[in-house]
């Protein structure tokens, strides 16, 4: 179901458009676009979809997208590694959660939230470095693209702490919450 047609001023002032231009984008005349803005005419349902196809993909391409928030160095552990060496490399880098890899293949996730775990559940803390990460890991943090927008993985860290980004099957970065926080003005 379409917006109601009152939408198209509005998002067209948002993404700073003329009607002409709008026009263009849409492949419709700039008069049907002044006409259904000034609510003297009802258009095809075919031509006003295209006007709003056009603004969703220009919303689109004006949305943030990943990779202008990933950090591209993304410090992982390998699975054969302790848990002391996870620690480590979390105490050396600030970070609270770290994804496990076996060669450059994602095989889980660990955090301070997993390891406290550990010793929530009574291990001792001897008996916890002496684990490897893939015998305490989680699941796989959840993986985009790219050029997905900012919006879609804002929902998906509410659910898990951290996302990596693949391209062609290879993990090329990684955003966290505390790299939404840093979004803000």
């Amino acid at each position: 179901m379409l917006p109601s047609l009152e939408e198209i001023s509005r998002k067209r002032r948002i993404l700073g458009l003329t009607q002409k231009e709008l026009a263009r984008l849409a492949g419709v005349s700039q008069s049907l676009i002044a006409k259904l803005e000034s609510g003297k005419i009802d258009s095809s349902y075919t031509k006003v979809k295209a006007i709003f196809d056009a603004l969703e993909q220009l919303e689109i391409k004006r949305e943030i997208q990943v990779k202008e928030v990933l950090h591209n160095n993304v410090i992982g552990v390998h699975k054969n590694a302790f848990v002391t060496e996870a620690v480590q490399l979390m105490k050396n880098h600030g970070y609270s959660q770290l994804p496990v890899f076996e060669g450059e293949r994602v095989v889980g996730s660990v955090s301070e939230k997993t390891i406290l775990n550990q010793i929530l559940n009574g291990k001792d803390l001897a008996q916890i470095s002496m684990l490897t990460t893939s015998e305490i890991m989680e699941e796989v943090f959840p993986q985009v693209g790219e050029d997905t927008p900012l919006s879609l993985i804002s929902s998906v860290l509410q659910l898990y702490p951290a996302v990596l980004v693949s391209k062609k099957g290879k993990v090329i970065g990684i955003v966290t919450k505390a790299d939404l926080l840093k979004m803000l003005p």
